[in-house]
């Protein structure tokens, strides 16, 4: 074994914590996140010099400074744009984008969409807490109809933008979704996204203690989580509940999901469950709306295509030597053959 694969071996989650005061408000659920992801980076087979982190604007965008590996903090909305030109400058570097519900799906929703479209190699991470913390409370694009803010004191009436259809109706190729507090699927789910060539978008469920407390309280509470949360697994039937008593199945009819019972004396058989296959972009786009009450949250790998076509990764082709430096000294004007 080679001196370098046994020191990456070797490294632990603290290796990737900076020297910088951590200052999130205490109980925020950046701090799970944050976490969660040096846990994965310590994991991977990979040198610390080789990741990048670019962030917008918003509480999550901090967070590049709290990590010891490089790291940009940008602009409102336009960390996609900058990753972006990071990745295509140099294309053996892994450049993580860290971004928020409002910085993402509000003023940098423009550059999500096509850093989606154009299947650019990088992996983002979409905090998701339903509100605007670092500005005080105001509603997002994600925030809930009935949410009081700041901007909506009789409560918002305008229906969210649900960043995992947001992303699929993007053309996106990897979709995935985790909760912050959950510290042994979240490392699996960036992982898989790290793996994965080209775009991927993880949203991230992320408690906001000041200004959105609990909203997620039906996915995170331990008496509660069980059946409110579907946990996919690809190639496994989709059944959920304390005791495996629910499951998801397809009506032929209407061609939506429908809850069911399984394994009870009025219920059905476990062969006529759906099982999850996360290569159908179809089956995703059903399991991306599902919300609690009437159906459970799906978390874990929504969707993956098997075989993606990364724009970022072929290597751009080599510009012959000193061709630019006669371009800029041939004059104002010149003609292209």
């Amino acid at each position: 074994m080679s001196t370098a694969v046994s020191v990456l071996q070797q490294r632990k989650p603290a290796d990737f914590a900076s020297d910088q005061q951590v200052r999130w408000c205490p109980g925020c659920g950046d701090y799970a996140i944050l976490k969660g992801i040096q846990k994965t980076l310590a994991g991977l087979d990979a040198p610390r010099e080789q990741q990048v982190f670019i962030s917008g604007i918003g509480c999550s965008s901090r967070l590049p400074y709290y990590l010891e590996t490089y790291g940009f903090h940008t602009i409102h909305g336009r960390a996609p744009a900058v990753a972006t030109g990071v990745k295509l400058g140099n294309p053996t570097l892994d450049v993580w984008v860290v971004t928020g519900d409002g910085d993402g799906l509000s003023i940098g929703g423009n550059h999500l969409l096509h850093a989606l479209r154009r299947n650019t190699d990088l992996q983002i991470l979409l905090f998701n807490n339903e509100i605007y913390g670092l500005t005080k409370g105001q509603s997002s694009p994600t925030s809930r109809p009935g949410t009081r803010s700041p901007t909506s004191a009789a409560g918002s009436t305008d229906d969210p933008v649900v960043p995992a259809r947001f992303a699929l109706g993007a053309g996106a190729r990897f979709v995935a979704r985790a909760v912050d507090t959950d510290q042994k699927t979240l490392p699996e789910v960036l992982e898989r996204a790290y793996r994965h060539r080209g775009a991927s978008l993880v949203e991230l469920y992320q408690n906001c203690i000041v200004y959105n407390d609990r909203v997620f309280a039906e996915i995170t509470d331990k008496d509660r989580a069980p059946d409110n949360t579907l946990r996919l697994v690809h190639g496994a039937p989709m059944r959920y509940g304390r005791d495996g008593e629910k499951g998801l199945r397809l009506n032929p009819r209407t061609l939506t999901l429908e809850v069911v019972r399984v394994g009870t004396d009025d219920g059905v058989p476990k062969d006529e469950l759906l099982v999850h296959d996360e290569r159908n972009p179809l089956l995703a786009g059903l399991l991306a709306q599902l919300q609690p009450p009437e159906f459970p949250v799906a978390l874990g790998v929504l969707y993956c295509d098997p075989e993606p076509q990364a724009a970022a990764h072929a290597e751009p082709p080599p510009v012959p030597a000193g061709d630019v430096q006669r371009l800029l000294e041939a004059g104002a004007a010149w003609q292209v053959a």
